[in-house]
């Protein structure tokens, strides 16, 4: 896919979308109207567990018991794995159904202050679902659903929300993202630490300080260009064949692939689009940035196709639906 300038191939998404200002709680305000029925594609989660031993029962915030923990078991094995929510369900005896909450699933309140992971009655402690995105495997399984229900396959969009840390580059005094190395003792590596720790307060020491231009992972052309304006939300937009985010491998052939992490040592990665569509309108993905689901809009065959496939956790849910994180009726 390569970034395209002309944001308007999106207007009818803003068209689609409900008032801001008489907003009522659905997921239109996100997720555009329109179509004959709606899938609701549902994040992983993970958990983890000591092998041997137990994760202490005392908050983090309590050092003590935590340093303790470490200190006996100096070498332990945790075994960690992805959970679907179906899984975690059972899990917490909680009951899973389409308009199911995370936070409600698992007994907490996910926008409070949280002492503590919630745990099930094996051990097992459990974290959160991704916000506004999805691993690359699933990702690419639900683009390859996608593809096969559309008549335009070879021509479509993705957006991307530019307040992803370090996408777009900006003017400024600072970077937009710092790496910290961990090194043993390297006074090179301590040198270049403590000049990143002191980088933020140095703009408050020299507020004259002349702006230069700071890199993103997209070019200076992309970061000032044109953006789709949507409510609340502003996307870089990109054009093409929508067979590219449907490859396993995707995160290595898109134009928002974060090099700069790699540069400094981490496994290549891109952050999954935020909206995507072909371009006959036949369907539209949301992967709104506070939602730990994905939201598809299409054909009933479509959501049948997507509630079918077993790389997926996906349910039918009605237009309308709200999916704010007290919109739970059933797990109270």
């Amino acid at each position: 896919m390569e970034w395209t300038a002309d944001v308007s191939a999106g207007d009818w998404l803003r068209e689609r979308l409900d008032d801001v200002e008489a907003w009522s709680g659905s997921m239109h305000g996100v997720v555009p109207r329109g179509f004959a029925a709606y899938a609701r594609v549902f994040h992983p989660a993970s958990r983890d567990r000591p092998v041997g031993a137990e994760w202490p029962a005392q908050p983090y915030s309590d050092h003590r018991a935590w340093d303790a923990f470490h200190a006996a078991h100096p070498d332990v094995e945790v075994r960690e794995e992805r959970v679907d929510w179906a899984t975690t369900a059972a899990a917490m005896g909680a009951t899973m159904h389409p308009l199911a909450q995370w936070g409600s699933l698992v007994g907490i309140d996910r926008y409070a202050n949280r002492e503590n992971d919630p745990r099930d009655a094996e051990g097992w402690r459990y974290h959160d679902p991704e916000e506004g995105g999805m691993p690359a495997d699933v990702s690419a399984a639900l683009r390859e659903v996608l593809r096969g229900h559309t008549a335009t396959p070879a021509d479509g969009y993705a957006a991307l929300w530019e307040g992803y840390g370090g996408l777009v580059g900006h003017l400024g005094t600072s970077p937009s993202r710092t790496f910290l190395q961990i090194g043993d003792g390297d006074p090179e590596l301590d040198r270049h630490n403590a000049m990143l720790g002191r980088s933020f307060t140095d703009r408050f020491n020299n507020v004259f300080r002349r702006q230069t231009w700071q890199e993103g992972i997209l070019d200076r052309t992309v970061s000032e260009g044109p953006r789709l304006e949507l409510p609340g939300r502003r996307h870089v937009l990109f054009v093409g064949d929508l067979a590219e985010l449907a490859s396993p491998d995707w995160e290595l052939h898109v134009p928002w692939r974060d090099r700069i992490s790699e540069e400094h040592g981490f496994p290549p990665s891109a952050q999954s689009p935020s909206i995507v569509w072909p371009a006959d309108r036949a369907w539209v993905s949301v992967s709104e940035v506070d939602y730990d689901t994905t939201i598809v809009g299409g054909s009933p065959e479509l959501v049948a196709a997507l509630a079918a496939d077993p790389r997926l956790e996906a349910h039918e849910i009605p237009a309308d639906a709200s999916l704010s994180f007290d919109a739970d009726e059933v797990n109270r």
